[in-house]
């Protein structure tokens, strides 16, 4: 088991670190020199931009498009097959149990990576082929560790890490690295703060700072090119998770949502910062769009986005008093998370203890001890719907 977690979270932990962009550039006000790489060509910076953003917006066919015709002009470079595997990396992010995009994902992954390699035999000093070998392998492990892969998790993280260093050196990378240096400060204190029994293990890598790797990231956000939005992505999930500044998480969530109205991670996560800051007639604004978006059928809206809107509406009925409408959101929030097979989440397991409570005042009695029989069965023995599942069956002597 020990193995086991240090395979996952290096594995992780490397695949984070380079979790951003290949694709390197510099802000408006920098000078930009001659350069051999591509990725340094301001004309096909700015068209990568606009295909980037059609991206992030969940435009895949306009994305697509783009990229293939960045492939049918460069075919030997790794960058479009790259960029084509970022465009899959987000249809996965959006529920990272759904399975269906693994094998076209790291088919372009691979691609990618076999052609960095050709450019990496050719000239060793190669800085743009190490910086898409670090970034190919890093996704590749980050995939492989959400799938229970330890092996080949630990296999990509240690080959990333080899082509990360290779990629150090050539001044005009350094916005797109320093996203890989804000993250690597970070992790490298949280984890050991996190997890004591990694510490002798952390304790290889060079020491690092979280506050630092806030500043960085911040600085990222402000002014990359590309990576701003990745930087932004780590910067509310840090924000609303391991610091503590709900109000933070909501100023980047709202942003993010706004540039990109239709990618449903963006708006769940702007839902649910509002929801988290006591905003509820907002969040249930934007819940009930989510959820008239599944409806729909509209493009990576599904049955993740939903378990977290239909929670708020019933949160924020239940607050007020509509018991038979909370009833209804929770009953769909159970509905969503069985569809996306999230049994073990907290706000399933929190809906089955409100369903519980509802049907005692009911006086549903056996209804009700089945919903805190179904917490007892998904729920770990220390988590909080466990413990006020128990409470209430011994108290109601169901």
């Amino acid at each position: 088991m020990y193995k086991k977690r240090i395979v996952i979270f290096l594995s992780v932990f490397m695949a984070t670190l380079l979790n951003s962009m290949a694709q390197s550039a510099t802000p408006d006000s920098m000078e930009v020199k001659t350069s051999p790489y591509l990725l340094l060509d301001r004309g096909l910076q700015y068209r990568v931009t606009k295909s980037i953003n059609s991206m992030y917006n969940f435009d895949f066919p306009t994305a697509e498009h783009d990229f293939a015709v960045i492939g049918y002009q460069y075919p030997d470079h790794p960058l479009p097959d790259f960029l084509m595997a970022l465009s899959y990396w987000w249809r996965i992010e959006v529920d990272v149990t759904n399975e269906k995009y693994d094998r076209v994902f790291l088919g372009y992954l691979e691609r990618a990576i076999e052609k960095a390699e050709v450019l990496f035999d050719e000239d060793e000093t190669n800085k743009e082929a190490a910086f898409f070998l670090a970034a190919g392998y890093g996704f590749q492990g980050r995939l492989m560790a959400e799938r229970k892969s330890w092996t080949k998790s630990a296999w990509a993280g240690k080959n990333a890490l080899k082509y990360m260093e290779l990629s150090r050196g050539e001044e005009e990378f350094n916005p797109e690295l320093l996203l890989g240096d804000a993250l690597f400060n970070y992790f490298s204190v949280w984890i050991p703060e996190n997890y004591p029994l990694l510490r002798p293990v952390m304790a290889l890598f060079p020491k690092g700072s979280k506050q630092l790797g806030l500043q960085q990231l911040e600085q990222v956000a402000e002014n990359a090119f590309y990576t701003r939005i990745e930087a932004m992505y780590f910067l509310f999930r840090l924000y609303a998770s391991e610091e503590k500044k709900p109000y933070e998480a909501l100023r980047i969530s709202e942003y993010l949502h706004s540039k990109f109205p239709n990618n449903p991670y963006f708006h769940r996560s702007y839902a649910r910062h509002l929801y988290t800051v006591g905003r509820w007639t907002e969040s249930v604004n934007q819940s009930r769009e989510i959820l008239q978006r599944i409806d729909a059928g509209q493009e990576g809206y599904e049955s993740n986005s939903g378990r977290y809107a239909a929670f708020y509406i019933a949160q924020y009925e239940d607050r007020i008093g509509n018991r038979s409408e909370a009833k209804r959101y929770y009953l769909k929030t159970l509905s969503y998370g069985e569809e996306s097979e999230s049994q073990e989440s907290g706000y399933y397991l929190h809906s089955l203890v409100e369903l519980g409570k509802i049907s005692l005042e009911e006086n549903k009695k056996d209804l009700a001890k089945e919903y805190f029989k179904k917490v007892k069965k998904y729920a770990k023995r220390k988590h909080p719907a466990h413990q006020a599942a128990r409470d209430f069956i011994k108290k109601n002597k169901l």
